[in-house]
């Protein structure tokens, strides 16, 4: 056990993200009943929405699981907030916004904190603030984007140096040899997204899927570079679309209505590639199969430990 499984009450140092739309209960409560933990991501969901998806969660697992709230991205954080006290959820992960109003108010009633964050004077402010743990994504990640564009690699190094905190390294992670990487770069675990939207409790639409699966490692785009607004996605006829109008000139307004969650709605869930985008991480030119998560985990630890035994046979020290 170390200290990020400590805190979280898990087997396995994995976390799910919290990625809205997409971290629906049946994805959740597995990853949880796989020993890992599951993460409900808000989204621009409604506090009743999110409540129902909570009260599934607890019907499908009695292991500990998670909350994502976006802070910048729902209209409705502070009553998240409120409602995940009221539930008892016990690790809560604070994202896109500044976390340090909340924190206090989550460690009195007996929160695990996590932030997550795309620079180190992101991290050392959340440490200061009082959170209990920093997930440090890089650039290669899917979905919103911090504009600092450091690469997991580059970034988790210098997130060690600067923090005391557990650290989870996110972006560019779907395997056991990631998860080894990880754990030689200084964090305690790893954060997946891209990789647990490809299996078979994600429900996501096989559109979805198959686009996944077809990806190289090209093949991730990043949409919203003249607005400031970065998101990474897999191509489809709606985004190539945006990224054209884009081009021509588009407003922060124009954007943002173009790529709301209800045309991820449409291309995550519904399939409707046309109308609506999919993220997608780097790490989608990794993914080959759709397996439960359960022997995703599995197969995760095992090769994470072959990784890091041939690791050491690399070193070539005389002892």
């Amino acid at each position: 056990m170390n200290k990020l499984t400590e805190l979280l009450g898990i087997t396995y140092p994995v976390i799910q993200g919290g990625m809205g739309n997409v971290s629906n209960a049946t994805l959740a409560a597995a990853v949880s009943n796989a020993g890992a933990l599951g993460m409900i991501g808000a989204g621009t969901m409604t506090p009743d929405q999110v409540e129902d998806i909570i009260l599934e969660t607890k019907r499908k697992t009695k292991k500990p699981f998670g909350v994502n709230i976006a802070l910048s991205v729902s209209e409705h954080a502070e009553e998240l907030l409120r409602l995940v006290i009221k539930h008892q959820i016990k690790n809560v992960s604070l994202s896109a916004g500044n976390p340090a109003p909340y924190i206090s108010n989550l460690r009195e009633h007996h929160c695990i904190v996590m932030t997550v964050a795309g620079t180190v004077a992101q991290a050392v402010k959340a440490e200061k603030a009082g959170a209990h743990i920093v997930i440090g994504e890089g650039y290669e990640a899917a979905g919103i984007n911090s504009l600092a564009e450091t690469t997991t690699m580059a970034f988790i190094p210098q997130l060690k140096t600067a923090i005391k905190l557990p650290i989870i390294a996110a972006g560019g992670i779907g395997d056991g040899k990631g998860l080894a990487a990880a754990f030689a770069l200084g964090a305690c675990g790893v954060q997946m997204g891209t990789r647990f939207i490809a299996t078979k409790e994600s429900g996501m639409h096989a559109n979805y899927l198959s686009a996944i699966l077809a990806s190289k490692d090209d093949s991730t785009l990043i949409a919203g570079k003249t607005v400031n607004k970065r998101r990474r996605v897999l191509p489809t006829p709606y985004i190539e679309n945006v990224l054209k109008a884009e081009e021509k000139g588009m407003t922060v307004s124009e954007y943002l209505a173009a790529t709301s969650e209800a045309h991820h709605v449409k291309g995550a869930v519904d399939g409707q590639l046309e109308e609506g985008f999919i993220n997608g991480g780097q790490i989608a030119g990794l993914i080959k199969d759709i397996p439960l998560v359960e022997d995703l985990i599995l197969t995760m630890m095992t090769e994470a430990e072959v990784s890091l035994r041939a690791a050491l046979s690399y070193l070539n020290i005389n002892r």
